[in-house]
């Protein structure tokens, strides 16, 4: 069985960190070799870059061209360093995030450049995409409830105003119509046992070879 690169997508508060750990889970006990990783962050570069991309300093704005140049720095560094290496091992890649998180934030909600942005998502991954995107749809509005409930705060971008957000989801909704082959939609605002097995389904659906 080959490696295959699975990635979770979504606003703010839609469960990927929790859906990604109960996949992985999943897919361990199937006696597969699973890795989690994510973007921006998923390299000891990546986790300098995360920082600086997340961290808010009111004296210090980061230009919009920066945050989307610093993300295709994080991108084209992971690629190389964890992505590539572990598909060639044979295992499943669970990623927090991909190039439609930069066509969904940078493009949709930042309103940057479309043909800009494929053209550094193309550098940056060699051409690698995703054997499956996950798309955990929920509103903005239960994300937001989701994360105001997180001991940690908001970063950078998830203090952005609720019009960029929803503009984000937009963008989102855009990818799942274009890409219907590669990507499917998950009711996220479900319970998290039942998100959890209707990720079950699609992987059985989209990967007939799993044991």
């Amino acid at each position: 069985m080959g490696g295959r690169l699975i990635v979770f997508e979504g606003v703010e508060g839609c469960g990927k960190t929790s859906q990604m750990q109960l996949c992985a889970e999943w897919l361990q006990g199937l006696g597969i070799s699973v890795i989690i990783t994510r973007e921006p962050g998923g390299t000891e570069l990546g986790v300098h870059l995360r920082r600086l991309l997340l961290e808010k300093k009111e004296d210090q704005p980061v230009a919009e061209v920066t945050e989307l140049l610093l993300y295709a720095a994080d991108r084209a560094q992971h690629v190389s360093q964890e992505l590539l290496p572990n598909l060639a091992a044979g295992k499943y890649v669970l990623c927090d995030r991909y190039v439609d998180s930069t066509i969904a934030y940078q493009g949709y909600g930042r309103g940057l450049d479309m043909n800009l942005i494929h053209q550094l998502n193309q550098i940056a991954t060699g051409g690698l995409t995703s054997d499956l995107t996950i798309w955990l749809d929920v509103d903005v509005e239960v994300g937001f409830a989701r994360k105001r409930g997180d001991a940690m705060g908001l970063d950078r971008i998830e203090q952005e105003t609720i019009a960029f957000h929803r503009r984000v989801q937009q963008g989102y909704q855009d990818l799942a119509a274009t890409s219907a082959s590669r990507t499917v939609r998950v009711d996220g605002s479900l319970s998290k046992e039942s998100v959890h097995q209707a990720i079950q389904a699609v992987l059985r659906l989209h990967f007939q070879d799993l044991p």
